[in-house]
């Protein structure tokens, strides 16, 4: 199999020499970096702790003298915060499962940089989720097939059907990871919704009584008249209207809005247009229709305006947080586990106010809200896709540096268990949870405080949160796998300003307020399971490379420019320079096999 390792700038070559005598310190396989924790859902790609003069940089996997219990270690590329040692939790998980796992985060470099350093020292942990580099470690041979354990492990097999498992299978015929967020069990118990929208603050809405906001005029006015008549928290910073990521990795808070304004969901590279019905699906480029030169005219409008943040294009992900950290973002476009899980806590938390009162943020109403938004008022849209939305492209996998793969893929089958399931996202009844006369899960207010707070959740909750899982209801069809879905925790942990916009709008949760419309799956949907895993080795792959650097380049262009008419053109001849209708080309035979099968 040809060697596919992406270019890496000289600071990053001096990194891998750093890391590669990191592991010549220790023995045997399964490496690891630091002691760090889980979150229940990813936030964002960023770095990885790369000191080689710490001696738990490159842990080796070892049993701790009597106890029979085997450590091992796990990579995600995805940021987290560090969990204790001594973590109750997670102790009580190894004693029952024999197997206690140490999982290392990103903090210093991008994630195909840090998988590639991996990879070029040749040690890896034990468990790795390394997001759309997984493609690259499986090329280069260092995952293992889990085809037989799939068999041997029921919990595991369980996760999907068979048709589902086919389609995480590789051109060499096996299986090497599998996506373990948002496989629903017995039903649908979504609150939240987790996926992209257009964000505004609860408060903008009350301020304005909430009002429908449909279109992106509506949007922008909305942000426009509640910034002159609010231009300061009570702080005093001042707020800032519209802000956007277009990093290397979150370009997609800008550049795909196109698909999902003309009512379609997200299919990720393309929109497949069911007009002449679903077994004659067409592919369309969401980048050069009328709706994306609209879009982005629109964004250039603002920013002209000065009403985006004039350092949209150039902020890195940790100054993007940064800001909405302070309350002064009145709205985005974002992935909801891009930003919620940083902010909430610190939402929540009391801060000076410039007259010498106090108030959090929550309490004021600067809680998120999300709106699906559309092209013309009275279009209905697929922001909210309802039912499991399976990313085949990367997921958990475990190495060929794992000196025990079947023990590994019996713990991942272990965590499965009710029991221990219960462990991880709900805690130790009693302790976590109550248990009321007809079996119905429920915290106290204290409970709920306990686990809002970081000491705690360091030294006492184990997640695992990117190991296998499941959402929806509990094998015992009374309660919710997961704790935000129980209805009772779910409303109580909502901040009055939400609470009174949901009330307002007629709705019970997030997912109710965006408002998308329901639809089967589609056989060829999500698309970007497949367009994630292209290679430049076809013209459509090359030429998808090249789409995404010329929108890299080009689409903040747009929005800056003092012209654009003139830069939508200059863009427009430079994207075709890319030949996209050799991508759109290998798209549609990807559609078409996916609704053959």
């Amino acid at each position: 199999m040809m060697m596919r390792f992406r270019k890496i700038t000289a600071c990053l070559m001096v990194v891998s020499v750093l890391l590669m005598c990191a592991c010549d310190k220790t023995t045997g396989h399964g490496s690891g970096v630091n002691k760090n924790s889980e979150m229940s859902k990813p936030e964002h790609k960023n770095s990885i702790q790369t000191d080689p003069s710490d001696p738990d940089i490159i842990p080796t996997p070892t049993a701790e003298p009597d106890s029979g219990i085997v450590d091992m270690t796990m990579f995600i590329t995805m940021v987290g915060s560090a969990k204790n040692g001594d973590n109750d939790i997670k102790e009580l998980i190894a004693e029952k499962t024999g197997v206690r796992v140490d999982e290392t985060w990103l903090t210093g470099m991008y994630a195909e940089e840090a998988v590639s350093v991996m990879m070029a020292s040749g040690e890896l942990t034990d468990f790795i989720d390394g997001g759309e580099s997984n493609i690259e470690l499986y090329y280069n041979g260092m995952l293992v097939a889990w085809d037989e354990y799939l068999e041997k492990y029921p919990n595991l097999k369980e996760m999907y059907t068979d048709e589902e498992w086919e389609r995480f299978r590789m051109d060499d015929g096996h299986i090497y990871w599998a996506n373990v967020f948002d496989n629903q069990y017995l039903r649908d118990t979504t609150t939240t919704h987790t996926g992209q929208a257009f964000w505004i603050q609860a408060r903008v809405l009350e301020w304005a009584g909430y009002p429908a906001v449909e279109t992106l005029d509506q949007y922008f006015d909305l942000l426009e008249s509640f910034a002159e008549a609010n231009p300061e928290l009570p702080d005093g910073t001042p707020v800032i209207p519209y802000t956007c990521l277009c990093d290397s990795w979150r370009y997609f808070c800008l550049e795909n809005a196109p698909m999902y304004l003309d009512g379609y969901p997200y299919d990720g590279c393309v929109i497949v247009n069911v007009e002449d019905g679903i077994n004659n699906p067409k592919v369309v480029d969401y980048n050069t229709t009328a709706t994306a030169e609209n879009y982005f005219r629109k964004l250039n409008e603002e920013y002209n305006k000065g009403v985006i943040d004039p350092d949209f294009a150039v902020q890195t992900y940790d100054e993007y947080i940064s800001k909405l950290l302070t309350g002064c973002v009145l709205g985005m476009n974002d992935q909801y586990w891009d930003f919620a899980y940083t902010i909430k806590d610190q939402f929540a938390t009391l801060r000076p106010a410039s007259d010498g009162s106090s108030f959090s943020l929550s309490e004021i109403g600067c809680d998120y809200i999300p709106l699906g938004l559309v092209s013309e008022p009275g279009m209905p849209q697929q922001w909210h896709t309802y039912g499991s939305e399976i990313d085949y492209s990367s997921g958990i996998a475990v190495t060929t540096s794992c000196v025990d793969p079947d023990l590994a893929f019996k713990f991942m089958n272990d965590i499965l268990d009710q029991e221990i399931h219960d462990l991880r996202f709900w805690g130790i009844e009693g302790v976590d949870y109550l248990v009321d006369s007809q079996g119905t899960y429920y915290r106290s207010q204290e409970m709920m405080d306990n686990w809002s707070l970081d000491r705690y959740k360091n030294s006492h909750t184990c997640e695992y949160s990117y190991m296998p899982q499941w959402r929806g209801m509990s094998r015992d069809g009374r309660n919710c796998m997961m704790p935000e879905d129980q209805p009772s925790i779910f409303k109580e942990g909502l901040s009055k300003p939400v609470v009174k916009c949901f009330e307002a709008y007629g709705v019970n949760n997030y997912v109710e307020m965006i408002g998308s419309e329901y639809r089967e799956h589609t056989p060829w949907y999500p698309l970007w399971t497949w367009s994630n895993s292209l290679t430049d080795n076809t013209p459509g792959g090359l030429a998808w490379d090249r789409m995404g650097l010329c929108k890299h380049e080009w689409l903040p262009k747009l929005v800056i420019s003092n012209d654009f008419d003139e830069t939508w053109e200059e863009y427009m001849e430079a994207y075709q320079k890319c030949d996209p209708q050799a991508f759109l080309d290998e798209a549609q035979t990807e559609v078409e096999k996916r609704l053959s099968t």
